[in-house]
């Protein structure tokens, strides 16, 4: 709580003379049925954040702009005892006619989602978000410097980025070991993730840490990864984009956590017609660490599509997705294998302009090989039912 405090706290204390300042944020209050194996933050298989539980959760987000083309960023989460930064980032633009250009420094999403297009994260259609975004949440937000350029022609708009990046050494480590989940937490800076209960963390793998992994921590490996982006869209009607991001992770320990060395495509296409919006995002990549043949080698791939209708105040959603992770190694030891799918319904309802409340129905089936050697049931079948209710500052 006190890193995300002090550095909200900095930015409100320096905009008193600047040119403009702005807060957002919402609090949630979540309560949660939910049936399956025990919840992956317990360190365990469970698909779901939580089990049975209720959750209360408070987001931040504050903006400093003290001249016109300079801008501050900084967001935070506090949630069940558990409080952090999850981006923070300077940021300056310019116009030149029809072209604009952007240049981002610090800690921040890539901007891949096309779900997650709400304020500070958030999605607009549904309470969890899809297995794809519910990885790109826990384990992959560069610390970097990020360079965009968008060019407005007659009909369109088309946006070209590059990032370079460090300091997101170990993602691959939850997807590869734990697998896919579906969820909505937002991993903070310097936050230890929980592993679960394999027998190569415990014979093969002595030397990673045991309380789990940490996805954004200082540099592990002083590698420098990268990322490239590209956009086609027609303002507020649709927009396709392909990304691909590297993180060159040398696949060494450093301070009891493996470098990974991962890569991943995705491509995520989004269509507003009236009331109606169509989403759709597909990921496809590799990870690994470690000696080979021994070390960890896996293909993985997740896409999701998502309708969504609009009417009054309330919003009903569908998602449909498929995921799995693939073991390349020919070693007969633990396999990283892992295949399912999920569907989820959501309602939402603007009860007022600044409370929304929500209910939501999801279930996965699946099966992980993991969770077998390990002496567990390999099935990852669930179900989750959401109710919640948020309040907004705007």
């Amino acid at each position: 709580m006190h890193r995300c405090a002090a550095a909200l706290l900095l930015v409100v204390a320096s905009a008193s003379d600047g040119e403009t300042f702005d807060l957002r944020g919402f609090a949630t209050g979540r309560g949660m049925y939910v049936t399956g194996p025990p919840s992956w933050t317990r360190g365990g298989f469970g698909r779901f954040d939580k089990n049975n539980a209720g959750v209360a959760e408070v987001q931040l987000g504050a903006e400093w702009k003290p001249f016109e083309h300079v801008l501050f960023h900084a967001h935070g989460v506090a949630r069940n005892g558990r409080s952090g930064l999850v981006t923070a980032y300077a940021e300056t633009s310019f116009e030149r006619g029809r072209n604009e250009f952007q240049l981002r420094a610090g800690q921040f999403f890539l901007g891949t989602s096309r779900e997650n297009t709400a304020d500070l994260w958030s999605s607009p259609y549904t309470i969890s978000f899809s297995a794809l975004n519910t990885w790109i949440a826990q384990e992959v937000r560069p610390v970097g410097v990020n360079a965009e350029w968008r060019v407005l022609t007659s009909t369109a708009l088309i946006t070209t980025s590059a990032t370079a990046f460090r300091g997101n050494d170990s993602m691959g480590a939850l997807l590869a070991w734990r697998g896919w989940t579906i969820g909505s937490r937002l991993s903070v800076y310097d936050e230890v993730l929980p592993l679960p209960p394999l027998r190569s963390l415990q014979e093969v793998f002595v030397k990673q840490r045991k309380d789990g992994t940490v996805p954004f921590e200082t540099d592990l490996d002083g590698r420098t990864g990268y990322a490239a982006r590209i956009r086609y869209a027609l303002p507020e009607r649709f927009n396709i984009q392909y990304t691909h991001l590297d993180n060159r992770g040398d696949r060494q320990l450093h301070r009891a956590e493996y470098a990974w060395a991962t890569r991943f495509d995705d491509i995520g296409a989004e269509l507003h017609a009236g009331h109606a919006t169509l989403l759709a995002e597909w990921m496809a990549g590799r990870t690994g660490m470690g000696p080979k043949p021994i070390g960890v080698d896996a293909g993985f791939y997740a896409a999701y599509a998502l309708a969504s209708l609009s009417r009054g105040r309330s919003r009903v959603s569908a998602r449909f997705e498929g995921f799995a992770t693939t073991d390349r190694r020919e070693a007969e030891t633990e396999k990283y294998n892992e295949h399912g799918r999920s569907w989820t319904l959501s309602w939402l309802f603007a009860v007022t302009p600044k409370i929304r409340a929500g209910a939501e129905l999801t279930q996965v089936v699946g099966k992980h090989e993991e969770a077998e050697s390990a002496g567990l049931d390999p099935t990852i079948d669930g179900r989750s039912a959401i109710l919640e209710i948020r309040y907004s500052l705007k």
